[in-house]
Order: structure tokens, then sequence, then C-alpha cells
């Protein structure tokens, strides 16, 4: 089985996942208007999902004998995805964050067809997870919009 460069995507998916986490405590913080208990309440669900993601990309990472990402400069560098600064309207969080995990699941998707094309039934696992479930979180994200 050939790690080295699903190591490097799923490094690459560990730096998306750290700056849409912190894009995500921001929104969080920051809302402001009407929706704001629902929207408070939903960065933070959304947030803790991907703390736990962090968590399982980065110990993948390290069962397939690779090193993962650790530090935010390195996490700013690699990451496709960038930081939101100052924003405190429900449409603008939930424009971002469709943004975010449109990048996100294409990531994971690249990803699982490497793990199937490697035999790497774990990662393909992983990916197919995280893909089932935030494709239904994107559809939610896209329904409060309308």
């Amino acid at each position: 089985m050939e790690n080295n460069g699903i190591i490097n995507k799923l490094n690459v998916l560990l730096a998306d996942y750290q700056i849409y986490y912190q894009n995500l405590r921001g929104f969080h913080w920051n809302i402001q208007g009407k929706h704001f208990f629902e929207l408070h309440a939903k960065f933070e669900e959304l947030y803790t999902d991907s703390a736990e993601k962090i968590d399982e990309v980065a110990e993948r990472i390290l069962t397939i004998e690779g090193t993962p990402l650790h530090s935010f400069e390195d996490y700013q560098a690699t990451s496709t995805i960038k930081a939101q600064k100052n924003v405190h309207d429900g449409e603008s969080s939930v424009s971002a964050i469709i943004s975010n995990l449109t990048d996100i699941l294409g990531l994971e998707r690249e990803i699982k067809e490497m793990a199937v094309k490697a035999g790497d039934d774990g990662t393909e696992d992983l990916m197919s997870d995280f893909i089932d479930e935030q494709e239904k979180t994107l559809w939610m994200m896209k329904a409060w919009m309308k």
C-alpha cells in the first residue's frame, strides 16, 4: 500500500479542518442578529464535531505511519480554506460554511478514491463516514440559505 500520497492529502485535510474549526469558533463567538440563538448553538455543534474529526484524521495519519501537521504555521501554509475574520451575520457565516464544506468534501472524495486504489480500507471507511455526514450538513446549510 502506497501511503505517502494519502498521508500528504490527509495532512491537507487536517489543515483544512483546523482552519474550518477556527472559522466556526469565530462565527459562534461573533454571530449577531435575529438568528443568534439558532446559529450560535449550530456553530458550536459544528465546531465540536470538527474537533473530533481533526483528532480522527491525525490518528489516521499516525496509523499509516505518517506525521500529522501540528503547528498553525503549517496549517496556514497547507490549508486550501481561507480564514474568516469579523463575520457577524448569519448569511455570511452560513455562506462561508457552505464554501468550506464544499472544499472539504471534494478533498475527502479525492482521498477516498486514493484509498480505494491503494487498498487502504481504514482511510476509505473514514472518508466515507465523513462524506455521508457532511453531505447532510451541507444540504441543511443550503436549505437555511433559501
